[in-house]
């Protein structure tokens, strides 16, 4: 089974994007995963992004979901949009929406955050 994980939302403020990745990770290590990421969701895989008072370290997870071998993709439009053109971990790569329309077709479930 094919898992394809699309985030929306910035990593704080809700735990929307904490849980979602926990699940990933989760995933990650019994099964073929995918990430990408949309929107304020982009914010989640920004180098050095890392707030005194976060729970938690979304890049840390990201790794942790990439040593698995799963490709992890942030919209290139949505980074362009925000002025984070060249501001992601080593983890992620640049996506587009091309790249995203072929994971989903490939997946056997698409899980929306």
């Amino acid at each position: 089974m094919k898992y394809l994980f699309i985030f929306n939302d910035s990593p704080y403020g809700s735990q929307r994007t904490y849980n979602g990745l926990r699940w990933a990770v989760s995933l990650a290590r019994k099964t073929p995963v995918r990430v990408f990421f949309f929107g304020d969701g982009v914010t989640a895989a920004l180098a050095g992004f890392n707030p005194a008072h976060a729970d938690y370290n979304p890049q840390e997870m990201l790794a942790a979901i990439a040593a698995t071998g799963a490709e992890i993709a942030a919209c290139g439009t949505c980074l362009e949009s925000r002025g984070l053109m060249n501001s992601l971990i080593p983890q992620v790569k640049r996506g587009s929406l091309d790249e995203l329309s072929d994971w989903a077709a490939e997946a056997d479930k698409v899980i929306n955050f």
